[in-house]
């Protein structure tokens, strides 16, 4: 979890492919309304992420492991997750506004996700760094190191 840019879809594969689980990319879910809003740099709302997060949810209950990759920026979007799928952990990808600017930017061409919405994340997050199930990771590391410090912690099972 974290904002735009943070790398969660690149360390989000990787961990899923390590723990051999399946990986639920949370950009998929977004309805089409959803999709062409942050297009146009638009924010999304608590509203627009209602439905998103329902069928996050819905996803994650599903049986076998998972391994899901979203923004989850507030705590309430995130307690809505834990109570779909109970026992749920959270690598939190932490990065700087201006890495985070850069990285948005750099694949502007191949996704949806317009690099003006990259203040409005950082704006709204609620820092998960004090939740226990949440292990917190320097997204300014290798993707490998990112990866194979979070297998590290979730392979142990227990508190993230």
């Amino acid at each position: 979890m974290g904002v735009a840019g943070c790398g969660k879809s690149s360390v989000g594969s990787a961990l899923a492919q390590m723990l051999g689980a399946r990986l639920i990319e949370g950009d998929d879910y977004h309805s089409e309304a959803n999709r062409e809003k942050m297009s146009r740099g638009i924010p999304l709302t608590d509203a627009d992420r209602a439905g998103w997060l329902g069928d996050l949810g819905r996803a994650l209950g599903e049986s076998g492991s998972r391994v899901l990759t979203c923004s989850a920026l507030k705590k309430t979007y995130r307690d809505r997750l834990r109570a779909a799928a109970p026992g749920l952990r959270f690598v939190f990808l932490r990065v700087g506004l201006e890495e985070a600017r850069r990285r948005v930017a750099a694949r502007a061409a191949g996704h949806f996700f317009s690099a003006s919405l990259v203040d409005s994340q950082f704006a709204i997050l609620e820092s998960p760094e004090t939740e226990p199930d949440v292990f917190t990771v320097d997204a300014r590391e290798s993707i490998s190191q990112v990866v194979s410090k979070a297998f590290a912690k979730l392979s142990k099972g227990g508190a993230a």
